[in-house]
């Protein structure tokens, strides 16, 4: 795989992240700042490394169940792995400046 190859599956997956919402808050997981890594491998696997704006979330099951189904449903990806990580903890500072306007956080 070349890197421009590696390049647009990983905009693609982005774009696609932009489509999971948390169903509580009118935000998608991305402009939130969930997502801390996305990594394309030579095998065409994706491993992703997101967290949650609380450890207990309620929706966690169905929001790491969007994230892999809608990431796996692109051309050129293989199978993703979903890692949910704490550490980081995630704070309103991670959040985009589009979704604090949203929130009317700014």
């Amino acid at each position: 795989m070349t890197q421009e190859e590696k390049t647009k599956i990983e905009e693609r997956i982005v774009d696609v992240l932009k489509t999971v919402y948390d169903p509580e808050i009118p935000v998608n997981i991305f402009d939130l700042g969930m997502i801390y890594k996305v990594d394309v491998g030579e095998d065409y696997t994706v491993d992703i490394d997101m967290t949650f704006t609380a450890p207990s979330c309620p929706a966690a099951d169905f929001i790491l169940d969007d994230v892999r189904t809608k990431v796996e449903s692109l051309d050129n990806v293989k199978s993703a792995n979903i890692n949910l990580v704490f550490e980081p903890a995630w704070d309103q500072s991670m959040m985009s400046e589009e979704a604090r306007v949203e929130l009317g956080m700014d």
